[in-house]
This record gives C-alpha cells, sequence and structure tokens, in this order.
C-alpha cells in the first residue's frame, strides 16, 4: 500500500553527506559501527508522515511511497539543514567559557543552551563561533526502508514521546486526551507540546502529578 500524510510507519534510515559520503545520521547498527558514531540504543523510528518529524525533503519523499519497500533521495540545503547564514557566525568573549571552565580551540564544537556550535577562532580574549547547523549548506543523501505501518495509538504517542520530550512518560488514554503521570515542576514542560499533539493525532494531553518516581528514558538516534 503506498503511504499517505498522516500515517505511522517504522523506518530504518541513514544519512550521508553527499560530498564525502559520511555518515551523519543513522539507527542502523551496521552503518552507525562503520561511522564510528557513539548511538546507544538502535530500533526503528516510528513517525507520522508529512508532520515534520524528519527534515523537509526526506518527509516530503516519503508520502505516496511504499511499505516494504527501500529507496534513496537526495536532498538540498534548503529542504534538508538550511543554507549557511552569515549572521551566525558571532564573536563571543572568551571569558563566558573561561568561567564555565572550557577553553575553546579552533575546530572544537560544543554544546550551548542544547545547540551545537564550533569554534572557529581565538585570540585578543574573543572566540568566533559559528551557530549554524553542522549540517546547513550541505547536499544530503538519505538511504531508507519502509518496515511497516504503526497502527496502535499507544505506539503512536510513544513516538511522540520520544520525538518531543526525548523520555517517556507513563499514561493512559481516556477518549480523545491523553493523561501523563508526570512529577511536580513538569507538568507545564508537558502542556508545552498539547499543541502538537492535537496536530498530529488529534489528541488533548493532561499531566497528572505522581509522587517522584523512576522515569523510563531512553536515547534516539534521531
Amino acid at each position: 500500500m503506498t503511504l499517505k500524510k498522516g500515517d505511522f510507519i517504522e523506518l530504518e534510515f541513514t544519512g550521508r553527506i553527499k560530498e564525502d559520503n559520511n555518515v551523519f545520521d543513522t539507527n542502523i547498527e551496521k552503518d552507525a559501527k562503520e561511522a564510528n558514531l557513539d548511538i546507544k540504543v538502535f530500533k526503528p523510528f516510528v513517525l507520522g508522515v508529512g508532520k515534520e518529524m524528519l527534515p523537509k525533503g526526506f518527509d516530503e519523499d516519503i508520502e505516496g511511497k511504499e511499505v516494504g519497500k527501500s529507496y534513496v533521495i537526495e536532498i538540498s540545503p534548503e529542504k534538508g539543514f538550511g543554507k549557511r547564514d552569515k549572521t551566525l557566525i558571532k564573536m563571543v568573549p572568551t571569558k563566558l567559557f573561561l568561567e564555565q571552565q572550557i577553553n575553546p580551540q579552533r575546530g572544537m564544537q560544543l554544546e550551548l543552551d542544547g545547540q551545537l556550535v564550533k569554534v572557529l577562532s581565538n585570540s585578543g580574549g574573543r572566540t568566533l563561533m559559528d551557530f549554524n547547523n553542522p549540517l546547513a549548506g550541505k547536499d544530503l543523501v538519505y538511504s531508507y526502508n519502509i518496515l511497516k505501518l504503526v497502527d496502535k495509538m499507544e505506539d503512536k504517542i510513544n513516538a511522540l514521546q520520544d520525538f518531543l520530550f526525548r523520555k517517556r512518560f507513563e499514561f493512559k488514554v481516556d477518549g480523545k486526551k491523553a493523561i501523563f503521570e508526570v512529577e511536580k515542576g513538569l507538568a507545564q514542560f508537558i502542556q508545552m507540546f498539547a499543541p502538537k499533539f492535537k496536530e498530529i493525532l488529534d489528541l488533548d494531553i493532561e499531566a497528572k502529578i505522581v509522587e517522584k518516581k523512576e522515569v523510563k528514558k531512553e536515547k534516539t538516534s534521531n
């Protein structure tokens, strides 16, 4: 059967930079090991077709494809991670890094507020930083295999938890509402994603406060 927008599927994929064929992302163990990528958990990626859970060009390509088949697509920067933006190259006082016990050196990649940035130079008490996505301006090649359709609402909700929360909370579905059990202080975090759950699954969400307990976490490869 061919896929349409809104279908949920299991997907295996490998993304490469076209100019040098280097793998930058995959959920296939063999490809990750060959590329020396530090990925701990390998499992199919569950996503909603056309729901912006992948780079735009990749997402668009899946619609109309067939379950059980493999495909290869080339993606331009405009439909991948964007063009390079000169305004995102900024000078930062080096003392800000030293205060965090970081000695910035040319070529280093650092994570700042969840964003990966690159050190271009460091001299005279100032550090030149590149805040562009490392894949900005790159033509990409994705090879992917559509494994199967995902029908169970529980699996769809967990896929969105992996994608939006980066962790999983226990939940139950009551009609058109998903109720997540969270620790005190996390209710606002959950509610931030209410519009996305409504858009993708047509579900309202609610956060139910429970006593502190072990929360299951999973590292994903996308």
